[in-house]
């Protein structure tokens, strides 16, 4: 998707309704100057493209999203990493460039997709009181101060 195509997607995905070319146009306009004709022919290239639908309404038509801008996301991120030639390379390169947040985001999703009964719980961390003995989970407790 261009930069314009993306500018436009921007505008139905916020708004979450049936737009028409005039409401992107007034929109685009404030922060750019740009023909009703340009974004008539973005938004007949993204219905071409199959990323949104129309219907007629009068001698006009009313453009709405068919994905999410999260589907066109994932489907940005699987087209790349199915291009590499090492998919294992690119997706650690790819958590290595993640904020803290990301890879929280990232857990959250895994644990959705595959369900919370297919992965471990993180392992609790516990502060270890000083001078305290260090857990030794393959010994049998002391019973009786023995």
């Amino acid at each position: 998707m261009g930069e314009l195509e993306d500018a436009v997607m921007t505008r139905v995905w916020k708004w979450n309704r049936p737009v028409t070319v005039r409401e992107v146009l007034e929109d685009l306009q404030q922060e750019r100057s740009i023909a009703y004709t340009t974004v008539m022919t973005v938004l007949d290239n993204l219905h071409q493209k199959g990323w949104v639908r129309r219907e007629a309404e009068g001698r006009a038509y009313r453009y709405e999203a068919v994905s999410t801008r999260a589907a066109y996301a994932a489907a940005l991120m699987n087209d790349a990493w199915s291009q590499s030639d090492n998919p294992a390379a690119a997706l650690v390169a790819f958590f290595g460039m993640m904020s803290e947040e990301q890879r929280h985001a990232l857990r959250d999703a895994v644990r959705i997709v595959q369900g919370p009964e297919t992965l471990e719980p993180e392992p609790e961390r516990r502060r270890e009181e000083p001078g305290a003995a260090p857990d030794n989970p393959g010994s049998a407790p002391e019973r009786d101060g023995r």
